[in-house]
């Protein structure tokens, strides 16, 4: 018997490598309703503009985008905020991390594990200035011109 191919789509957030320095990561789960799990697996998702706040002890992420599937589905808001699951003591972790200055929660990566569960690569960031984004910059071009000698 053929095993089925998997076809792992992942959406992932340019942005916030570019944006921010991420000094440690979580992985957490995704609270969806209705066909949003197929819309995730058609790729039709943008977390470029999305942040993530701590709101009575969960971590809720706001402003990430996931279209309908279907369109004639009434009454859908593809930038609701979304709930991420977490345990206690990495949410207390987390938490104690974005309250200095400076630092706060962007996702990084929406995924699916081996279980097929919708999954989110959460980081905690600190913010670039200019010079740093233009260093970046420098040795993004400096290796792509050393792979293509």
């Amino acid at each position: 018997m053929k095993e089925k191919e998997v076809k792992h789509i992942e959406i992932n957030n340019r942005k916030a490598r570019f944006n921010y320095t991420v000094v440690d990561t979580y992985v957490a789960g995704i609270v969806l309703q209705g066909t949003e799990v197929k819309s995730l697996r058609a790729g039709n998702a943008n977390i470029s503009e999305s942040y993530c706040v701590i709101n009575d002890g969960e971590v809720v992420c706001l402003n990430s985008y996931i279209a309908e599937y279907i369109k004639d589905w009434s009454g859908y808001d593809p930038y609701k905020q979304r709930k991420l699951l977490l345990n206690k003591k990495e949410i207390k972790k987390i938490a104690k991390a974005i309250e200095e200055p400076g630092y706060t929660l962007v996702p990084l990566k929406i995924f699916f594990n081996e279980q097929n569960r919708a999954k989110m690569l959460i980081g905690v960031c600190k913010g670039k200035h200019d010079y740093d984004k233009r260093e970046t910059i420098k040795e993004r071009d400096f290796e792509r011109e050393m792979r293509h000698a």
